[in-house]
C-alpha cells in the first residue's frame, strides 16, 4: 500500500458522524414515508415477527430463506426506540453511512485522500445508492460489509477481512460470491503472475482456502432454516422464481447485458465511465515534485475486476428480478477506479466530478427516458405518496367496502403497521392489472365493491424508443413484464366508473366504483358502491 492507514477512533468516528449527518439531512423529507414494495411485502413483516416473537423464521409472510442479520438490526432499534418508519429509515441510514466509511477507507488504502473524498461523494449521490440508503432492503448491508471486507483485504488484514466476509452473507446470501471469487483468484493468480509487475496480493493455496470459512455461517443458517421449515432455500415458489426459472441461456445472456448496464451506465453512471475511458487516451499527469500521479496498483485492480465479474455473472444467473440494487456491493468499485483514472490523467478532473454529481442529483428527481424500477430514484416517494392518498380515502369514506387490488396494495390495506391505514380493510386480491386479470375479475364483480388500481410497471413519460413486439415478448417471458390496463379501460371492463385518478411523474392510482345490479328476488343483495365519490 502507498500509505499507512490511521485506524484510531479519532479518525473514523468523526468521519462516520459526518457521513451519517449528511445522509440524515439529505433524507429528512423521506424518513416518515410508509413502507414501499418489498419492504412492505417481506422485510418489515419478517423483522416485526422477530421483534414480537423472537423467531428468526417469519410466520406472517412466506419465508424466502433470507439470512436474518438486517431483520435483527431493525428489531433491535424498534425494541429500544419505537416501531415507526422514521426509526427504520434512520437505522438503515446508519448502515449506509457505514458503507460509505468502508469505501472511504478502501479508497484511501488504494489511492489517496482526494480520490477517496470524491469517490464517497459520487457514490453517496448516485441515485441507486441514495434511494436505497433509507429503504429496508438487504443490499445496503451486504454492500457495507463487502466494502469493509475488501478494505481489510487490500490492507492485508486477513482475519478482519474474514470476519466481514463471513458476516456479509448473513445480510444477504449472494454476498458469499465475493470471498469465493477471491479464493479462486488466489488459487489461479500465481499461474498468471509472469509479468514484471506483481499480480497477486496474496500467494499460496493455504491462505486461499481460508475463504471457505465464509461459507460456514451461511450454511448453518440454511441448515437451521431447513430444520424449521423443511426447505433450504425458501418456499418452492420463491426457489422456482429466483433459480429454476432463470436457468435459460437466452435469459442469462440478456440478464448479463442488463447487469453490465447497471454497473457501467445506469442512471447517468455512463458519464463517469465514458469520462474515464476518455482519460485513458491521455498521458498521466505529474505532481508538483515531478513524480507521475499514481494509479491504483495492478494487483488491486485485478481484485476489483474479479470481484466485479463474479458478482455480475452470479446475479445474471440467480434472481428472477434483475434489480439495480443487487449491484450495490460492486458499483462503488467502478466509481473508485473511474475517479482515480480521472485524477491521474485529466487536469480539470474536479470539473468532471462536479458534472457527474450534478447529473446524479438531477436524475434523482427527473424521470428517465427508459424503464427503471421506482426504487432506484425518488420515484418511489411518488408511489408511496399516491398509495397513502388512496388508502386514506378508502379508509375515511368507505371502510367497509370490499376492495379489489393487487400486491403490494393488498398488504398496505390489510396490515396497519405498514403505515397506510389504521384499521384493516377487506380486500380481494388479484395478481396484476393486466388485461387477462381484469377480464377474470369482471366475471366476479359481486365479490368486490371498489377496484383500486395503480402503477405496477413504471413507464417513462417520454421514452427514447418504444418496445418492439419481439422485445415485449422477451420481457414477458423472462422478466415478469406486463402492461397495466389504463383506468378508464379497466372501468369499462369491470362495469364501473373512475371516481378518483391521480398521477405523479407517470406513477398513478385510480379508484373505480363498481355499479351493482340489485337482484329483486333476493333478500341479501350485495352492498352497493355506486355512490362512491371523490
Amino acid at each position: 500500500m502507498k500509505r499507512s492507514q490511521q485506524t484510531g477512533w479519532r479518525l473514523y468516528l468523526p468521519a462516520y458522524a459526518i457521513l451519517f449527518t449528511f445522509l440524515f439531512i439529505a433524507h429528512a423529507p423521506l424518513l416518515r414515508l410508509p413502507y414501499f414494495w418489498d419492504e412492505a411485502g417481506y422485510f418489515i413483516p419478517a423483522a416485526r415477527d422477530l421483534l414480537l416473537t423472537g423467531a428468526l423464521i417469519p410466520h406472517t409472510t412466506l419465508s424466502n430463506a433470507h439470512p436474518p442479520l438486517v431483520m435483527l438490526w431493525l428489531a433491535f432499534w424498534w425494541k429500544f426506540s419505537a416501531f415507526t418508519p422514521a426509526v427504520t429509515r434512520t437505522a438503515m441510514l446508519m448502515i449506509a453511512a457505514f458503507a460509505l466509511l468502508g469505501l472511504w477507507r478502501l479508497a484511501r488504502a488504494v489511492a489517496d485522500e482526494t480520490v477517496a473524498v470524491a469517490t464517497v461523494l459520487c457514490t453517496a449521490l448516485y441515485p441507486v445508492f441514495f434511494a436505497q440508503s433509507s429503504l429496508a432492503h438487504l443490499d445496503m448491508a451486504a454492500a457495507a460489509l463487502t466494502l469493509w471486507g475488501l478494505a481489510m483485504y487490500v490492507e492485508r488484514r486477513s482475519f478482519a477481512a474474514l470476519a466481514f466476509f463471513s458476516l456479509a452473507p448473513l445480510a444477504k446470501e449472494t454476498a458469499v460470491v465475493t470471498p469465493l471469487a477471491l479464493l479462486v483468484l488466489e488459487l489461479v493468480c500465481p499461474l498468471l503472475n509472469r509479468t514484471r509487475e506483481p499480480l497477486c496480493l496474496y500467494r499460496g493455496a493455504r491462505h486461499a482456502l481460508w475463504w471457505l470459512i465464509c461459507l460456514v455461517p451461511l450454511l448453518l443458517w440454511f441448515a437451521y432454516h431447513h430444520h424449521r421449515t423443511g426447505f433450504y432455500l425458501g418456499n418452492p415458489q420463491y426457489l422456482h422464481y429466483n433459480l429454476l426459472a432463470t436457468l435459460n441461456p437466452l435469459r442469462i445472456a440478456l440478464a448479463l447485458l442488463i447487469r453490465l448496464w447497471h454497473v457501467f451506465g445506469y442512471l447517468d453512471l455512463f458519464l463517469l465511465t465514458l469520462a474515464a475511458l476518455y482519460a485513458m487516451t491521455r498521458a498521466p499527469l505529474r505532481e508538483p515534485d515531478g513524480t507521475v500521479r499514481p494509479r491504483i496498483a495492478i494487483d488491486v485492480q485485478l481484485v476489483f475486476l474479479v470481484v466485479l465479474s463474479a458478482n455480475v455473472l452470479a446475479e445474471s444467473v440467480l434472481g428472477g428480478a434483475v434489480l439495480a440494487r443487487y449491484m450495490l456491493p460492486v458499483v462503488p468499485l467502478v466509481v473508485l477506479v473511474c475517479v482515480s483514472t480521472l485524477r491521474r490523467r485529466l487536469q480539470q478532473w474536479i470539473w468532471w466530478i462536479t458534472l457527474v454529481c450534478a447529473a446524479f442529483v438531477v436524475q434523482l428527481f427527473v424521470p428517465t427516458p427508459y424503464r427503471i424500477a421506482p426504487e432506484d430514484t425518488l420515484l418511489y416517494r411518488d408511489y408511496v405518496i399516491l398509495h397513502k392518498l388512496a388508502a386514506d380515502e378508502l379508509a375515511a369514506r368507505h371502510p367497509q367496502v370490499r376492495v379489489l387490488t393487487a400486491w403490494p396494495a393488498s398488504d398496505e390495506l390489510t396490515r396497519p403497521f405498514l403505515g397506510y391505514v389504521k384499521q384493516p380493510l377487506p380486500v380481494v386480491r388479484i395478481e396484476t392489472f393486466s388485461a387477462p386479470e381484469i377480464e377474470r375479475a369482471a366475471q366476479a364483480t359481486e365479490q368486490f365493491d371498489v377496484a383500486y388500481l395503480f402503477t405496477t410497471k413504471w413507464e417513462p413519460p417520454r421514452p427514447f424508443f418504444s418496445t418492439t413486439p419481439f422485445g415485449k415478448r422477451i420481457q414477458e417471458r423472462f422478466f415478469d413484464y406486463h402492461e397495466d390496463v389504463a383506468p378508464q379501460l379497466a372501468a369499462d371492463m369491470l362495469g364501473g366508473r373512475v371516481t378518483r385518478s391521480q398521477s405523479r411523474a407517470n406513477e398513478w392510482i385510480a379508484l373505480i366504483a363498481i355499479e351493482k345490479v340489485e337482484n329483486a328476488g333476493s333478500g341479501d343483495s350485495l352492498p352497493s358502491a355506486a355512490n362512491l365519490r371523490r
